[in-house]
């Protein structure tokens, strides 16, 4: 995606570099439609510099910083030298998922996508989340909630939640906790059972979540959720034990959560 608008003064651009003149060099931005830039020689590197193409050359991608926009007269000063390492790196790497983004918005809704409807989608992912790359990340995490604050249409929603979680990869971070359930009423064993298939949620635990419970050793399970955050996963951990030592309780059993498995002398 492409923006049709003009940068703003002090904005991290990413550009493609066209000509090199004596006197500073000539950039196509990559994120805005038919915008192009000049660094003054002044603004390439710090220090003398006594031939341009000592540092640069043509067909290079960079990262710049906006100096100046003045619209009225088509120019956008840049800076080379302003831009470090870091901010770079980051740079790039946005701009690079925006990339990913765009393919995504066409495996979506097909390369034929009318502009208008490309524009109001991106618009509403913008709006909603800072960014198209995000909105498909969160789509991707969180399903059709992460877009049900926007004017999407709902078929529009399913296309991109569909799209999202074929296609983003998403970083999941995993927590582990233990339930002791012991039962020595008469629902003996079977009430064991329907604790340990409440502590499962029974199918209501969220999409994007994986729970899994298993048995460690008399009277003690594991309970190991991966989640997309720690937030969320410690929440849907404790909800596990939650259901299974209240199932057990129910049945006349006895049910403990706690963090670390048991050793044999405690």
């Amino acid at each position: 995606m492409k923006y049709s608008g003009w940068p703003d003064p002090g904005e991290l651009v990413v550009g493609k570099i066209d000509e090199i003149e004596d006197f500073g060099v000539f950039v196509d931005l990559e994120e805005y439609e038919d915008k192009r830039g000049l660094i003054h020689i002044s603004e390439v590197a710090s220090g003398w510099i006594k031939n341009v193409r000592d540092h640069v050359r043509e067909g290079q991608i960079v990262v710049c910083k906006v100096l100046d926009v003045d619209e009225s007269s088509q120019q956008i000063d840049l800076s080379l030298k302003d831009v470090n390492d870091h901010q770079r790196s980051d740079k790039i790497q946005e701009w690079k998922n925006e990339q990913k983004a765009d393919n995504w918005m066409e495996l979506a809704f097909g390369e034929e996508i009318e502009d208008e409807q490309y524009t109001s989608i991106a618009n509403e992912l913008l709006a909603a989340h800072g960014g198209l790359y995000d909105g498909f990340k969160q789509a991707a995490i969180h399903g059709q909630e992460a877009l049900e604050n926007t004017d999407l249409a709902d078929e529009e929603v399913d296309a991109i939640v569909e799209t999202a979680r074929e296609n983003v990869s998403v970083p999941y971070v995993n927590v582990t906790g233990y339930v002791d359930l012991e039962n020595p009423s008469e629902s003996g064993v079977d009430g064991v059972r329907k604790a340990l298939k409440a502590a499962e949620g029974n199918g209501d635990v969220p999409e994007e979540v994986d729970l899994e419970v298993t048995y460690v050793g008399a009277p003690e399970y594991r309970i190991k959720v991966q989640a997309p955050n720690y937030k969320t996963a410690e929440s849907q951990l404790e909800a596990s034990a939650r259901r299974a030592v209240a199932a057990i309780e129910d049945r006349g059993g006895e049910g403990e959560y706690h963090r670390e498995q048991r050793t044999d002398d405690e």
